[in-house]
């Protein structure tokens, strides 16, 4: 296989198949259906390995790759079942995370631990994948995310994972991830996003999501998010222990040192996250120490592996690879960029951005901001800087650069910058407006040493603001 016969396979996925990454509405296909016959034909994979599952509006990431990264560094038997569980051995568990979208490179969806940290799914497998089932993605009518749903199956079972941390693609009860028999669910909160697909009111959506939780399998809910009844009615008729991450007590986690500030993954949304990590995690453990072979727990029997558990975490965006969450990309003019993209998520970015501008003393505050045509612009607006906003605080030096985030479905910075200017934002449109084009600008020709720049709005945005500012280095 060469580089050009890879990237051929992945055209055409991206391309016969179009993602709702790449195309939004146009590639959305709810049901389980259509995944059911896809992993039939390979083998059903997802049955070879335990899981947890996560649903959720905003946070899914983040809560991922803190669990995947904690697992990572658990001894296999903590398991409590399947090949050398009670051998004595100390072997750490194999680990299979799958996320979506990725940002710079499709294998990151795909990852499964290693000595070294997680590894992205092979180019050979990926190739192969689907060069030998492309009759059957053409026979079902395949989505891009049954396909990637599948590999990534497909690959955890050839690597033999122990056990795979598993994000939703979009919503819950339809969707191609729900074919897996979990042992832990979680749903992270509830906010108004997608709503052409998944309901009008954060009642529906709650519904929605709430299709993840299965019969006697514990649900953690990070948020209670005005929807509590819905996630407790749906618990109770699945015989489903529920817990809420807001009220657990840490018993093992946090008395050995998890701190919130030591997160490599920052963003005052992971105050939340780590909560929700932290309840996941522990009823977990105790669910699997309660099937251990000797029948004793983690303090007694695991205390060894605790600290590792608990610097994993801290250490997540390392072991794991994650990007794009409050991640400083520049020192000089400070540079951050985060992918927070909807109103959900802004109302504690847009406070963030506040919060360090005005304790940095920055001389101005640079917005570079673009977002996709579908999503409620007017909702994500309530929550963005605008210095022509009598009570926004200090931040009275405020200037926009609208850009094309990338792709079919960017609404065009030329109208964002009209939206945006009748709504009181300062604001221009650089070049040709794109991303890579306005970064090009700023840095070269606007760039102040005492700025503050964030960069946002889209993940678009930031994937293609990653790469600028690593070319520089």
């Amino acid at each position: 296989m060469t580089e050009q016969e890879y990237n051929q396979q992945i055209d055409y996925i991206f391309n016969r198949f179009p993602s709702f990454q790449k195309v939004g509405a146009g590639a959305y296909k709810p049901g389980i259906d259509g995944i059911r016959e896809l992993v039939a034909a390979t083998g059903n994979p997802h049955n070879s390995f335990k899981a947890i599952h996560i649903a959720g509006t905003n946070g899914k990431g983040s809560t991922s790759h803190m669990i995947a990264a904690a697992l990572s560094r658990m001894p296999h038997t903590m398991l409590g079942t399947g090949d050398g569980a009670g051998d004595g051995s100390d072997r750490k568990m194999v680990v299979g995370l799958y996320t979506s979208p990725h940002l710079t490179d499709f294998r990151e969806r795909i990852m499964v631990s290693g000595p070294d940290g997680f590894e992205m799914v092979s180019k050979d497998f990926v190739y192969s994948f689907i060069n030998r089932y492309k009759p059957v993605f053409e026979q079902t009518r395949a989505s891009f995310f049954e396909i990637t749903t599948a590999m990534a199956f497909a690959w955890f079972s050839h690597k033999n994972v122990d056990i795979a941390v598993i994000e939703c693609g979009l919503g819950g009860r339809l969707d191609s991830t729900n074919i897996i028999s979990p042992d832990l669910s979680i749903i992270t909160n509830i906010g108004l996003d997608h709503c052409d697909f998944l309901g009008s009111s954060v009642e529906a959506i709650a519904a929605e999501k709430a299709g993840i939780i299965k019969p006697g399998v514990p649900v953690i809910i990070g948020e209670e998010s005005g929807v509590g009844k819905i996630f407790s009615d749906a618990a109770k008729e699945a015989d489903a222990p529920i817990f809420w991450a807001e009220k657990y007590g840490s018993k093992l986690l946090q008395p050995a040192g998890l701190c919130r500030e030591k997160l490599d993954l920052q963003g005052d949304c992971q105050d939340k996250n780590i909560k929700t990590v932290v309840a996941a995690l522990e009823v977990w453990i105790d669910r699997a120490c309660e099937i251990s072979p000797d029948g004793r727990g983690w303090p007694e029997r695991y205390g060894t592996y605790i600290g590792d558990v608990v610097g994993s975490i801290h250490n997540a965006a390392a072991i794991t690879g994650l990007h794009g969450r409050w991640e400083k990309l520049w020192e000089e003019p400070f540079v951050v960029c985060d992918t927070g993209h909807n109103s959900h998520g802004f109302k504690i970015l847009g406070n963030q951005i506040r919060h360090v501008y005005n304790d940095g003393s920055y001389g101005r505050l640079v917005m570079v901001f673009g977002v996709v045509a579908d999503k409620d612009l007017d909702s994500i607006t309530a929550y963005l800087p605008n210095g022509n906003v009598a009570d926004d605080g200090k931040c009275s030096d405020v200037h926009y650069l609208f850009v094309n985030a990338m792709g079919t479905r960017a609404l065009p910075a030329e109208q964002l910058k009209e939206r945006m200017l009748r709504l009181g934002f300062e604001g221009e449109v650089v070049g040709d407006g794109s991303i890579v084009g306005t970064l090009n600008h700023y840095m070269e020709n606007m760039g102040r040493a005492d700025d503050m720049v964030f960069i946002g709005g889209s993940t678009f945005v930031v994937a293609e603001a990653i790469p600028f500012f690593d070319s520089l280095r």
